[in-house]
């Protein structure tokens, strides 16, 4: 979670999870239930965004979007029955944020003493001094500007080792060579404080502000979390996400600026139509209600557009593949993931040729069901467009029903003194 103030609302066990998307804004109401250690989704407001409200997945016009999720809000708390809830949490995308692990090697001068808070301490603050470093190269490299001022918004522990031996907290172990892997994610601090504004502007307690591509990767679990990896991409709007997870842990996150919009545009200048009337035409074309000759004629305009997407997944990746070879497994959600050419270019040979897969790339949709701790009463959040706001959900009911803080604390600490030297 993000490291924003709490303020508690009148309903202690009821929050609100917003997606500001380029083309819609997603309120879910839900309630946390500690018994069960679910989320219960108990309303849904969708609310399609205003021209010029959204640009490349991040905000360009406040009072548009306040308005837009203003009537969002509205809706999901009617159909949950709830007058008042204030305890939010929003999702954040855009080009410029930030995701990557990174790892420190610590050797002990004497490895017979156990770790301390205060060697734990150090550890951790020479480790987030690394990522920190990283990632403001990494932006004045792509902006080329040095300026450009970025803030933590996530951090998880994704390894921890002591002499070969993987641990979940190093606190009062023994041992010489202590390696600790962190993620982080971080945004431009012109990017939160319009999401913050938005927060004040509809008198919402904002406990976290989350990296999309972050909560769509730790919403999924399986029996055996250590051998799972896999590939995460999250087709919006404005901008396509991707999540890299490696044995369990979440390796970094990229982003790129297109998405569905593009299709949009595409066909609403070849073929001389209003851009809503383009929008509605490829949402028919997507669950197949179009005739079909109309079908054929629209997959061969896209043809282009899936091959400029398929190279922006392929840069994204090759970072990853520096290091390791890359998962096979490839999970698709959001809106844009239902254009039939996107599934279908994932499965070429082609495209994955110059990265290191060790076999034949398998592509699968995410699916509702799949975000395990998070039950939906509504029946109305059935397809892979939804993961990410429920995404959102799951990363307030970790953080709610965490029985280990200390390391989180101690994450958030280290990085609030290195952003202030």
């Amino acid at each position: 979670m993000s490291w924003l103030p709490f303020s508690h609302g009148s309903n202690k066990n009821v929050y609100l999870a917003l997606d500001i998307g380029t083309e819609v804004v997603k309120a879910l109401v839900f309630r946390i239930n500690r018994e069960t250690k679910q989320a219960e989704v108990t309303g849904v407001g969708r609310i399609p965004q205003r021209s010029g409200n959204m640009q490349n997945g991040a905000v360009s016009d406040i009072s548009g979007v306040v308005a837009s999720c203003r009537e969002a809000i509205l809706l999901a708390k009617k159909k949950a029955g709830v007058k008042d809830v204030r305890k939010s949490i929003i999702g954040i995308a855009g080009e410029l944020v930030k995701g990557t692990t990174t790892t420190v090697h610590y050797d002990r001068v004497n490895p017979t003493l156990h770790i301390g808070m205060q060697e734990l301490r150090t550890i951790i603050e020479k480790v987030q001094e690394k990522a920190f470093e990283r990632i403001k190269r990494q932006i004045a490299f792509e902006t080329g500007q040095d300026d450009i001022d970025v803030k933590l918004i996530n951090a998880a522990l994704v390894d921890v080792q002591i002499d070969g031996y993987k641990v979940t907290n190093p606190l009062n172990f023994q041992g010489h060579d202590v390696s600790m892997s962190v993620f982080n994610a971080y945004a431009p601090l012109v990017h939160l404080g319009a999401l913050e504004t938005i927060a004040k502007s509809l008198d919402l307690d904002l406990i976290s502000i989350a990296a999309e591509p972050y909560a769509v990767a730790r919403a999924v679990e399986v029996q055996d979390m250590s051998d799972f990896s896999a590939i995460f991409v999250d087709i919006g709007g404005g901008t396509t996400d991707i999540a890299v997870v490696r044995r369990g842990g979440l390796e970094g996150t990229k982003m790129f600026a297109v998405g569905g919009r593009a299709f949009t545009k595409r066909l609403a200048q070849v073929r001389n139509i209003p851009f809503d009337v383009a929008e509605k035409m490829k949402i028919d074309y997507s669950f197949n209600r179009l005739p079909q000759e109309e079908l054929q004629s629209i997959a061969a305009l896209f043809k282009e557009d899936c091959r400029v997407w398929l190279g922006g997944v392929e840069l994204s990746l090759l970072e990853f593949a520096e290091t390791d070879l890359l998962p096979t497994h490839v999970f698709l959600c959001g809106g844009g993931s239902a254009l039939p050419g996107m599934k279908s270019s994932l499965m070429l040979d082609e495209w994955s040729e110059d990265l290191p897969f060790p076999k034949h790339v398998e592509v699968h949709y995410l699916q509702p069901r799949d975000v395990v701790r998070v039950m939906d009463t509504t029946g109305e959040l059935n397809n892979p467009q939804d993961i990410t706001p429920l995404g959102l959900v799951n990363l307030v009911l970790l953080d709610e029903l965490d029985e280990e803080k200390m390391l989180a604390g101690l994450l958030r600490k280290s990085m609030e003194a290195v952003e202030k030297k």
